[in-house]
């Protein structure tokens, strides 16, 4: 019975959610893809140098 209960309550918040529109959506979803590609390339030339310094220095 609480199961039931459970989501009797969920749908019921999920209605009062604010859903992005189609506009919206497309411009969060580019947000989050340009950032993540930031990321992965700042961390990847970090790790470039990195290792390229080890290597000379240990060489």
């Amino acid at each position: 019975m609480k199961l039931f209960q459970f989501f009797k309550n969920v749908s019921r918040e999920m209605k009062k959610v604010s859903w992005p529109n189609g506009r919206e959506l497309t411009s969060y979803t580019i947000t989050v893809i340009s950032t993540v590609a930031f990321v992965a390339v700042f961390f990847a030339l970090i790790d470039l140098g990195i290792t390229q310094f080890l290597n000379a220095f240990f060489e």
